[in-house]
Order: structure tokens, then C-alpha cells, then sequence
């Protein structure tokens, strides 16, 4: 897959954000919520999550349903992860607490970008994030090393690569096939002679 496909399918804040998802899913438990007699309007809940429901009923009458259920979620998915990877969050917390207040702030508007997305566009990146994940760590490291080395291309350069990549998008599955072939047979010279002629092929801004 071009460079230009990994730039898009997984943009730098994705896996901070995800990172980020499972980290505010254990800091919600490591608040003090303060013992509390038992509150109405439990229905359905199990005996665990009612012990962490008393625990500030107040603030839990105060939670619009949304926000209880939202809460309820968290608690779930925390209980639901396996010892290893709870302790591996209560470490992201405090590595996150620890971090310079910008630092902090810069990963928490990359959440709200995350937030904002569709469903649908979250999983993408999710299922993006998790392949390059599974990745062997030699193409990872090679995947990253070209995407800081776009990073550092003029902004120009950097709308240029993105056009080269909508472009390809929007070749069939066969003229990739001929182009990649047709690149594989040229020279090293050849290349650079046909990267020139794409870049003067490219519109003037």
C-alpha cells in the first residue's frame, strides 16, 4: 500500500485517541466516589454495578441517562479487560497526569477529534489502527519513518503527495497493477525521470 494510504487511513491523533478511549475508561474508576447509603432507580443492574453506582449517589442522580449509561459502559469494559491490561491503564493514567498541561490539552482535543468522527469512520480507523498494529515491527518502523519524512515536506509538497494518492484511488485495481509493474522494470534513473514528469504534469498553485 502507497504511504499516501497509511497517511489517510490513520492520521497521527488516531492512536492517541484510541490510546485515550481506554485510558478515561479506568481513570472513571480511579475517583474517590465516597461510601453512600444505598439510591433508588437501579432496576437491572447487577450487584456490582450497584456498589459502584453507591458510591456518590448524588453525583449519579445528577447524570442524565445518557451520562449514567455512558458511565455504566466504562465500568463494563473496564471490568471486562483482563488483569494485564487494567494494570497497563492505571499506568496510561498516570503517565497522562504526568504529562506538561499542553501536552495534555493537544491530546485532549485529538479526543475530541476522535469523538466527533461518525461511527462508522471510528471503526474504520480502528480496524486501520489495528492492522498496522499486527504489522511486523521492521514495516512499522519503515511505514513511520516515511510518514515523518512527509511530515517535514512543504505544505505544498505535502497537497501534491495527497493529489498523487487521490489519484491512485481512483485508478482500477488493473491500471494499478500495470503501473506497479511498470515502475518495478524501470531503472533507478527511469523513476526519477518519472517522478519529474508526474511533479510537471501536476497543476501550478
Amino acid at each position: 500500500m502507497p504511504l499516501q494510504a497509511h497517511v489517510r487511513m490513520v492520521p497521527r491523533w488516531v492512536p492517541v485517541a484510541i490510546a485515550l478511549a481506554a485510558i478515561l475508561a479506568g481513570a472513571v474508576l480511579e475517583i474517590a466516589w465516597g461510601q453512600t447509603p444505598p439510591v433508588p432507580g437501579m432496576e437491572g443492574l447487577s450487584s456490582d454495578e450497584r456498589a459502584f453506582v453507591e458510591r456518590n449517589p448524588e453525583r449519579w442522580r445528577r447524570m442524565s441517562p445518557e451520562e449514567r449509561q455512558r458511565a455504566l459502559d466504562r465500568y463494563r469494559y473496564w471490568h471486562s479487560m483482563p488483569p494485564e491490561q487494567r494494570r497497563a491503564v492505571r499506568e496510561n493514567v498516570q503517565h497522562f497526569r504526568a504529562l506538561p498541561f499542553a501536552e495534555r490539552q493537544r491530546i485532549l482535543e485529538d479526543f475530541q477529534r476522535w469523538n466527533e468522527l461518525p461511527e462508522g469512520r471510528r471503526q474504520e480507523l480502528q480496524l486501520a489502527y489495528d492492522r498496522f498494529q499486527r504489522l511486523p515491527a521492521e514495516q512499522r518502523d519503515r511505514i513511520l519513518e516515511r510518514f515523518r519524512a512527509f511530515q517535514r515536506l512543504p505544505p505544498q509538497e505535502q497537497a501534491r503527495v495527497m493529489e498523487n494518492y487521490e489519484r491512485w484511488q481512483r485508478l482500477s485495481p488493473e491500471e494499478r497493477a500495470r503501473l506497479r509493474e511498470r515502475i518495478q522494470q524501470m531503472s533507478p534513473e527511469e523513476r526519477e525521470r518519472f517522478r519529474r514528469e508526474r511533479r510537471a504534469d501536476d497543476p501550478p498553485r
